[in-house]
C-alpha cells in the first residue's frame, strides 16, 4: 500500500467516519446486523485493516477473540488508547495486509478485509492481499471483504463538485476503476474501484463459496442531506426497507460500500 494512503489516514478522523450522521451509519449498523446473524459462537476474528476499530470493539464486547492490524499508525494507537477503559484485550499491530506472514496458516475462523482491498491500484498486491487473507483462513471460516462499486463512485463525484463532470476521469474509474493521487482531479487518494460480477468472480475463483453480498449503506448516500435530517424513527423506517433490499444486485451496484462474504471450503 502506498505512502500516500498512509499519509492520508494520518490526517483523516476515520472515528468519525461512520457515526456522525444517518448517511453514515448505516453502513456500519447494516454490517453488525449481518454480522450478529453469522458470527455466534466466540471466534478468533482478524480484523486485518481495522482502521480506528468500530468493529473490532463491536466484536469483540459480543465476545469474539479479536486481532486489529492497520497500516496506519495513528489507528493503532487510537485503539491501544481506547483498550485501556476496555475488560478485554485485542491483539493489535500496525501491519501491511499484503504480508502477513507473521501469522500461521490457517489461523483465524473469520477474517475481515475490510478496507485494503479498495486501496491497492496494483492487481499483483490485491491478490496478495486476498491470497494472504485466505491462507490464514481457517477450513469452513469466512472471508469478508469491503468494496467500492466504480459506478457509483461516478455518480457520487459529479453531484458533489461539477469539476469532477470530466470525460477524462469519469471514462478512466469506468474503464479501469483505478484513480491515483496524482491523477489532476483526484478527488481522495490512491484507489480501486470494483464490480459485483468482478468481485463473484473472484470469490468464485479461490472456491470460495458465496453466503452473502449486500450494499452496506444502499443508496441513502446519494440524498444524504434528506437524509440526515430524519429522526429515529424515520431512520428506522428506511433502514427496515434498506436490510430488505440490500442484496439486490441493482442496489449493490449503487452502493458506496459492499461487502462480499463467503466460506472457505
Amino acid at each position: 500500500m502506498s505512502n500516500e494512503v498512509i499519509k492520508y489516514y494520518e490526517n483523516y478522523k476515520e472515528e468519525n467516519r461512520i457515526t456522525t450522521n444517518n448517511s453514515r451509519r448505516i453502513e456500519f449498523l447494516t454490517t453488525v446486523n449481518w454480522f450478529d446473524k453469522v458470527f455466534k459462537d466466540s471466534l478468533n476474528i482478524l480484523d486485518c485493516a481495522a482502521g480506528t476499530g468500530a468493529y473490532a470493539f463491536y466484536l469483540a464486547d459480543k465476545g469474539h477473540k479479536v486481532t486489529a492490524t492497520d497500516i496506519t499508525p495513528r489507528h493503532i494507537k487510537y485503539i491501544n488508547e481506547h483498550l485501556k477503559n476496555k475488560p478485554y484485550t485485542i491483539h493489535t499491530s500496525i501491519l501491511d495486509a499484503t504480508d502477513m506472514n507473521c501469522f500461521s496458516d490457517e489461523t483465524f475462523d473469520v477474517v475481515l478485509n475490510m478496507g485494503p482491498f479498495y486501496h491497492l491500484t496494483n492487481k499483483d498486491s490485491r491478490k496478495k492481499c486476498f491470497e494472504e487473507s485466505l491462507r490464514v483462513l481457517k477450513k469452513d471460516g469466512y472471508m469478508v471483504t469491503s468494496y467500492i462499486p466504480r459506478l457509483y463512485l461516478n455518480q457520487m463525484i459529479v453531484m458533489s463538485d461539477e469539476q469532477y463532470l470530466d470525460k477524462n476521469l469519469l471514462n478512466q474509474i469506468r474503464d479501469t476503476g483505478i484513480l491515483k493521487h496524482d491523477d489532476p482531479k483526484c478527488f481522495w487518494t490512491d484507489t480501486y474501484y470494483s464490480s459485483y460480477d468482478e468481485m463473484q468472480d473472484l470469490y468464485k475463483k479461490y472456491k470460495l463459496e458465496i453466503k452473502e453480498h449486500f450494499a452496506q449503506d444502499g443508496l441513502l448516500p446519494l440524498f444524504h442531506e434528506k437524509a440526515d435530517q430524519w429522526n429515529d424513527e424515520q431512520f428506522k423506517i428506511w433502514f427496515n426497507y434498506h436490510l430488505s433490499v440490500c442484496s439486490n444486485k441493482s442496489i449493490i451496484d449503487m452502493s458506496n460500500h459492499v461487502i462480499i462474504a463467503g466460506q472457505k471450503k
